[in-house]
């Protein structure tokens, strides 16, 4: 049941949403378990199934460093694209993006870091090196017409360096998008984001001129805390949020951290909104149950877990 609400406390919420699917990139470079290509392509054509329009598809990071996805450029020619369904790929350089053009990709995203040691950890490179390497990246992808998302990780708290300003992060934003990114995702690396903390870092984007329609949010559920985030940032006025399928995915570089927000838990509360998202929710349980099956551990969603039957 939906309620049709149109605002909380005043502030409206948006009659529409997107969710950027992350399960088959972000989900699976986390999983022990590497699964077959088939797999990953029944996986991928069962989300577009149940209504996704964007759908990270994998990563053309090297495989020494994501064996997971080691597949990529199989699992793209497994697939038959679905007019209207985005299938972003990660490039994270430009040998990266050369893959990904041979292979017909139309979106692609890098990956970069608001802080140092995260940095330096996850791309072997300071932030201002790995601005300047995605600088190449992005102009010719942009050249070539293809969308680009930034990634920022660690928006809100890095397990060596603790607490992030909001300043520290509109610095690498503003860097990040002058390099001709069509999309900004805000990531909770290790899930300690608080909504006082979602409000104060989207507040000093958006004043700054970066527009919140350009805005994603990513949200990791270590805390407890990504459903009670995603509502604080809905509320500020972002319509496209990050979710992986039965909450599938941590962060290698990152212990602490668990699985991202379960796409069937966003989705439940969307819907109890009467926010439209255009994605059937008992698909996705469908969906997450199988997979769960083929990893060989129950999916951490409750939504799914209670809709499992």
């Amino acid at each position: 049941m939906d309620f049709g609400v149109t605002s909380l406390d005043g502030l409206p919420l948006p009659p529409r949403v997107t969710i950027c699917e992350v399960g088959p990139r972000d989900g699976l470079q986390n999983e022990s378990t590497v699964l077959p290509v088939e797999v990953k392509a029944e996986f991928v054509e069962r989300l577009v199934d149940a209504g996704h329009t964007v759908v990270e598809t994998t990563s053309f990071v090297h495989p020494r460093w994501v064996p997971q996805l080691a597949d990529a450029e199989n699992l793209l020619r497994a697939l038959t694209p679905v007019p209207g369904v985005r299938y972003p790929v990660l490039v994270p350089n430009p040998r990266g993006l050369d893959r990904a053009l041979d292979l017909g990709v139309q979106d692609v995203a890098v990956f970069g870091s608001v802080t140092e040691t995260f940095a330096r950890r996850n791309l072997n490179r300071t932030v201002d090196q790995s601005l300047k390497m995605f600088a190449p990246v992005v102009a010719r992808a942009r050249e070539a017409g293809l969308r680009v998302r930034g990634y920022l990780s660690m928006c809100f708290g890095d397990p060596w360096e603790g607490e992030v300003s909001p300043r520290q992060v509109l610095d690498a934003a503003t860097r990040m998008m002058a390099l001709g990114c069509t999309e900004l995702s805000l990531g909770d690396t290790i899930g300690v984001a608080t909504p006082g903390r979602v409000i104060a870092v989207l507040d000093a984007l958006i004043a700054s001129g970066i527009g919140v329609d350009s805005i994603a949010v990513h949200f990791h559920d270590t805390y407890g805390q990504a459903l009670a985030n995603a509502l604080t940032a809905l509320r500020r006025g972002v319509t496209t949020f990050d979710a992986s399928a039965g909450g599938l995915g941590g962060c290698p570089y990152a212990g602490s951290a668990t699985g991202n927000l379960a796409t069937e838990d966003l989705l439940w509360q969307l819907h109890g909104l009467g926010i439209d998202t255009g994605i059937d929710l008992q698909k996705m349980v469908d969906t997450s149950t199988w997979l769960a099956k083929e990893l060989g551990r129950p999916s951490p969603s409750r939504t799914v877990t209670a809709l499992a039957g």
